[in-house]
């Protein structure tokens, strides 16, 4: 059986505060036959500063209800348990689900209650939702390859969570938080909007990870806050975003031809939005994307 590797000259303090160690990390995976993989976008957190970092920046506390997306080998799951705040760790891997409440019962047993870990895959939270409950926040090492997916599959069927603090890469991470007219700015950045203020909450070097990624990562702090003031539907508006960011190059015009059904009608509901239609996409906030969604609504219904 795994144990908890005792406290080291190397890292005084991570097993005393009921961490994982990177010695912990290694031995644990070995343990279980796990050799992380690209395709599920696995690098384990190893480093106890780091751990401590994010659950700061989470602003985590006694009384929230935390969601984890990919707690992998629990070393940010352990972290969020010693604020003393429930956990709902949801991992797609079967074998890190199955051995994850053992391995918190083992190194921090009195925390291991406040734990409840789902085997499921987090782009379908739908299936699971009874079980997840009604967290307050999301905190997660997301996979670099699914990471804007799932954020904002968490923030559309999980209207508790009120904020959220995710580890993506750094390229993702600065996509999230661009404002419109920036050169980063696109399909991401205005989705994300609808839901949340984000902002950049510090960069994560690439030496905390095990095995190390060949990328840079980041922190981003995600606030929830009322969607746009309009008649347009989420889907609605997001069809639009998506067919702006289509052929970003092109004009608003020309972009939404296809999305509109011609040129001329896309400019038609540009203008009856109050939108110029030779401006580009990346122009655009998600209140405009929500305006051009239901003027073109108002001209269908006009129409019918």
């Amino acid at each position: 059986m795994w144990e908890a590797h005792p406290v080291t000259h190397e890292h005084p303090g991570e097993a005393a505060q009921g961490l994982l160690t990177p010695v912990d990390v290694r031995t644990l995976a070995e343990h279980l036959g796990v050799r992380p993989t690209k395709a599920l976008g696995q690098n384990f957190v190893i480093d106890g500063g780091t751990i401590r970092r994010i659950v700061r920046a989470a602003g985590v506390a006694a009384e929230d209800h935390v969601l984890e997306i990919g707690p992998g080998l629990g070393s940010l799951t352990l972290g969020l348990l010693a604020t003393g705040a429930d956990v709902v760790a949801v991992e797609i891997d079967e074998r890190l689900a199955t051995a994850l409440p053992g391995t918190v019962a083992r190194v921090a047993p009195e925390v291991a209650p406040r734990l409840a870990v789902v085997h499921a895959d987090a782009m379908d939270l739908t299936g699971v939702l009874d079980r997840v409950g009604h967290p307050t926040r999301l905190v997660a090492n997301l996979p670099y390859n699914v990471a804007v997916p799932v954020l904002l599959h968490v923030l559309q069927v999980l209207p508790s969570v009120t904020s959220a603090l995710v580890m993506v890469q750094a390229e993702v991470a600065d996509r999230l938080v661009a404002p419109p007219g920036s050169r980063t700015y696109g399909v991401p950045s205005a989705k994300a909007a609808w839901y949340a203020d984000a902002r950049r909450a510090g960069s994560v070097g690439r030496s905390v990870f095990w095995p190390v990624p060949n990328v840079d990562s980041a922190l981003v702090r995600l606030d929830r806050r009322q969607p746009p003031t309009t008649t347009a539907t989420r889907e609605a508006t997001f069809a639009v975003v998506d067919a702006a960011f289509a052929q970003r190059r092109k004009t608003l015009r020309a972009a939404l031809a296809g999305w509109a059904g011609s040129a001329d009608r896309a400019e038609r509901v540009l203008r009856a939005a109050g939108i110029d239609p030779t401006l580009r996409g990346e122009r655009l906030d998600i209140t405009a994307f929500a305006a051009i969604a239901e003027a073109a609504a108002a001209e269908a219904g006009s129409e019918a």
